[in-house]
């Protein structure tokens, strides 16, 4: 397997294990994550749309001296690299993706933490039953008939059904910080990530790739409304443990959603966070990594150790 570091040395090994950036090539095209290496147990992150892995820096700096912590930046139009022509990028084939990622690196008992609508992904592969994920974490995230999000999620719906050029010319409009800091833009996903959300802008203003790939996944997404009401069923086969944490101040996604993620889920607990909106990982980090650590930890602890040198009573 061939991976990529930023920088442009090829490194042909079975799996890469570094401080930074690497890039992979899945079956859409190649994607870019952050991988903090080391021994520790696997947490991996989900962004939402117009985001990308940077969403969880100041999150994995807190939780980096004690797990292996991977950020793979999806292409839902913050990406750098434009994905293949015939590409689906559909959220159910966006969370096929995440399994595909965790294929090929081998992750085994991985802690999948999802926000905005990463949470939604983590949601589709909860019920896909994947040996590979030990434990989720839903954070503050789409869910129920809330999708796309009111408000931020319902405008970019309707702006992917313009033409890509019309949409990017529409986008240009996110250069302004009193436009990012409308409700209907990232004014009310974010208190203190205006900076992030800045960032996150410039690929899909600076490349037409970016905004054909970006314009295909709004109008998948718009088309499967009721998509997380259907999943929503099937939550309860979900028996691993379950981490649901909400801004208390959220305001696109209701705190009564994830009381109910909680309920629905057989094992979980709820833990809200106060003064922040729905992104957490920029509004409060530190108090968000706490709670993973400490759920990850408490959860791990729960399994029984298989029993080592037991003599065979059966012959």
């Amino acid at each position: 397997m061939v991976f990529r570091i930023a920088g442009g040395l090829d490194v042909d090994v079975n799996r890469v294990v570094h401080f930074g950036m690497a890039e992979i090539e899945l079956s859409v095209g190649t994607i870019e994550y952050h991988d903090t290496g080391g021994d520790g147990p696997v947490i991996v992150l989900l962004h939402g749309l117009l985001m990308d892995s940077s969403l969880w820096a100041d999150v994995v700096a807190e939780l980096s001296t004690d797990f292996r912590c991977l950020a793979p930046t999806l292409p839902m139009g913050a990406h750098r690299d434009a994905m293949h022509d015939d590409a689906d990028l559909s959220l159910p084939r966006m969370a096929g993706l995440v399994a595909e990622f965790l294929d090929r690196l081998d992750l085994h008992d991985v802690t999948l933490v999802g926000n905005d609508t990463g949470g939604a992904l983590v949601q589709l592969l909860a019920c896909d039953d994947s040996p590979r994920i030990g434990r989720i974490v839903l954070a503050s995230c789409e869910a129920f008939d809330n999708f796309p999000a009111r408000v931020t999620g319902t405008t970019l719906a309707q702006t992917g059904k313009l033409p890509p050029v019309l949409f990017g010319l529409f986008m240009q409009q996110m250069r302004l910080r009193p436009v990012r800091r409308l409700p209907i833009a990232f004014g009310w996903l974010t208190k203190r990530g205006d900076a992030t959300t800045a960032r996150w802008m410039k690929p899909v203003l600076q490349q037409r790739e970016i905004r054909r790939d970006a314009v295909r996944m709004l109008r998948a997404i718009a088309g499967q409304p009721n998509l997380l009401v259907d999943t929503a069923r099937d939550l309860p086969r979900f028996e691993r443990p379950a981490l649901v944490v909400w801004a208390s101040e959220d305001r696109v996604m209701p705190l009564e959603h994830g009381r109910r993620l909680s309920e629905l889920l057989p094992d979980a607990r709820l833990v809200e966070i106060a003064d922040s909106y729905t992104l957490l990982p920029l509004d409060q980090p530190a108090r968000l990594a706490g709670v993973i650590r400490e759920f990850v930890l408490e959860s791990a602890a729960d399994v029984p150790a298989p029993a080592v040198g037991s003599p065979d009573r059966t012959s």
